[in-house]
């Protein structure tokens, strides 16, 4: 495993970013602040990305634009597809003669994003190569720039990579292409077990009279303390469940670790449980709402939307 440098380790490192969503916009300001003047950007308007403009950064027509004006493109999208759209749909970074490294900062399929770079290679002639470095840590973390990143790649590819991820956060190269995406998918397990036991909890507590601000906050003191409880308590409390992200997305994170699970030959039964209730979360018409939503669905599993 290996560390970052620091972020100023190449201030002349052209960057490319495509994703300017809740997590792709203060990702972007903060490779502004460490790379000023450095940083290229789309969207499907001006006006998504206006922010990022208005801070220093230069705006193109086309994935294809942002490739040919970047050592390194970072991409913050839902999933694979919309990767593959970017690198080799109409105007797609493929299609360019450009050299440069794909970060691929969405959660995606371990499998799925080897399989994509693969085909990147072959199409680009091995001028264009993916690393993975899905991020935990929220809005939050990517405003504060204190982002956990997971990276998989080649050693060179991911060094390559490393200074802008450290503008970001604290990126760890854990291991070859996927190894992120894998790394990604046991932290989501660990996110949602947390989740749903801080819910169920809060439930029981809630129905047995208990104050339930002042038993959280007591939680937060103990073991039962996490940084999960920490940033959804208040949300819990008042029952606040407009989004940071979207639930719907931990479907498709369980299903990638569900996916190793199979792989590795591990029996997987609390991931099993939270796939059921995370189905059935998003089935009742609460999946755009934030994670801390499980909450009222375990209130009521039975009270659509």
């Amino acid at each position: 495993m290996s560390m970052a440098h620091t972020a100023s380790s190449d201030e002349r490192l052209s960057i490319g970013m495509i994703g300017l969503g809740n997590m792709g916009t203060p990702m972007a300001l903060n490779l502004l602040a460490a790379f000023p003047h450095s940083l290229s950007v789309t969207a499907r308007s001006r006006d998504r990305a206006a922010a990022v403009l208005s801070a220093g950064a230069s705006w193109v027509d086309t994935p294809a634009d942002v490739a040919e004006a970047s050592d390194v493109v970072v991409l913050m999208v839902p999933d694979l597809p919309q990767v593959d759209e970017l690198l080799f749909g109409d105007r797609g970074m493929a299609e360019t003669p450009a050299t440069c490294v794909v970060v691929v900062c969405s959660s995606v399929s371990p499998t799925g994003i080897r399989a994509t770079d693969d085909r990147l290679r072959q199409q680009t002639e091995g001028r264009m190569r993916i690393v993975d470095a899905p991020v935990s840590g929220g809005t939050e973390g990517a405003a504060a720039g204190t982002l956990s990143i997971m990276v998989g790649g080649t050693e060179a590819d991911v060094n390559i990579a490393l200074p802008l991820l450290s503008a970001c956060g604290t990126p760890v190269h854990l291991g070859p292409l996927g190894s992120g995406d894998i790394a990604k998918a046991c932290n989501q397990l660990i996110v949602a077990a947390t989740m749903a036991a801080i819910s169920e909890a809060s439930v029981i507590a809630e129905r047995s009279g208990l104050d339930l601000d002042a038993l959280l906050t007591l939680l937060q003191g103990g073991y039962a303390g996490s940084r999960v409880l920490e940033t959804k308590k208040d949300r819990l409390v008042e029952r606040d469940y407009s989004p940071t992200g979207a639930a719907r997305y931990m479907v498709k994170d369980l299903s990638f670790a569900h996916a190793a699970a199979v792989e590795t030959a591990t029996a997987a039964p609390i991931l099993d449980a939270l796939r059921g209730q995370f189905d059935g979360l998003v089935a009742a018409g609460l999946g755009d709402d934030d994670l801390a939503v499980i909450h009222r669905y375990i209130r009521d599993p039975e009270q659509p939307r």
